[in-house]
């Protein structure tokens, strides 16, 4: 076996290791995306009767209601929290929701808010540090399975943030980007704002024709005020839980389908490299018949 085919075989089984990893890994991220998916839509039902709950509550509050999009004076500064993934293999997954994040700076920064970073997940956390930028907290470790502990522990940190002054430091906004889960081809990233909530008036025959179903008819106890206030935790716990689960599904998804591209441009790669080395090869033995008839020739003409 001559040099060049030392050389090709060597890098054919590198490529071939290479191969069984990703092909692992993609076949890891199948099994884990269907769970992932479950966890999603188990988590709806719950999150569409609080909203409605929400809604109905906030609807009936006073507008000064600090929880309202009402407030007044002027806002200072906003809470962002960008959600990506603790590990690479994603394709661009996490640059994706990280560029998201960085429009919306852009965004509010022309609206003269000031920009309270948060981070989830260590891609997120890594870039802002990389970079010098203020972070203000980061939370790792849980971007594939996601806890509701974990969204606990995130949205009291935003929400003890909103509820503080201004003059100490508070927000008056929070908003969150991350993935949203459409289909197992379809990641797209997504801003929405948590706090304040904003009041839409709409009337009984529009909430029908929106599939809203009956314009419902509510009594509070003791007011409209305290319940919102009872639900604004729950509200926002709720809504970074359901972002961590679309987000954990999005990963998924985005490793998987990265994975299997992986995958198929190891199989050209080693078809490739299996030609060269046949060609290296065929060579050589051109080489060596050249060789063994130009000695006979020799030979024969000494004689």
């Amino acid at each position: 076996m001559g040099a060049q085919q030392r050389v090709f075989r060597r890098r054919i089984r590198s490529v071939q290791a290479t191969k069984k990893i990703t092909k692992a890994m993609e076949l890891i991220a199948s099994s884990r995306i269907i769970k992932a998916q479950q966890r999603v839509d188990a988590a709806l039902p719950y999150s569409r009767a609080l909203f409605r709950a929400v809604s109905a509550a906030a609807s009936h509050t006073s507008g000064d209601h600090p929880l309202t999009s009402s407030g007044q004076g002027a806002k200072q500064r906003a809470a962002v929290t960008v959600v990506t993934s603790d590990r690479g293999l994603a394709g661009g997954y996490s640059s994706n929701s990280i560029k998201e994040g960085e429009r919306l700076n852009t965004l509010l920064a022309e609206q003269g808010l000031g920009v309270v970073q948060y981070a989830v997940g260590r891609k997120a956390a890594g870039f802002y540090r990389f970079r010098n930028r203020a972070l203000e907290e980061a939370w790792t470790g849980f971007s594939e399975q996601p806890s509701f502990d974990d969204a606990k522990v995130i949205a009291d940190a935003l929400l003890a943030k909103f509820l503080l002054s201004t003059e100490e430091g508070g927000v008056d906004e929070i908003h969150i980007v991350y993935t949203e889960f459409v289909n197992m081809i379809v990641q797209r990233p997504t801003v929405r704002r948590i706090l304040p909530l904003e009041v839409v008036e709409q009337t009984a025959a529009e909430a029908e024709a929106s599939g809203q179903g009956p314009f419902p008819l509510y009594e509070f106890e003791p007011s409209a005020e305290a319940v919102l206030d009872a639900l604004l935790p729950k509200y926002v716990e709720n809504l970074v839980y359901t972002a961590l689960l679309e987000s954990s599904a999005s990963e998924l998804a985005a490793r998987r389908r990265a994975m299997k591209s992986a995958t198929d441009n190891a199989e050209e790669l080693i078809k490739t490299l299996s030609r060269q080395a046949n060609q290296a090869r065929q060579a050589e033995i051109t080489q060596e018949i050249s060789e063994i008839v130009g000695g006979a020739d020799a030979l024969s003409s000494a004689s």
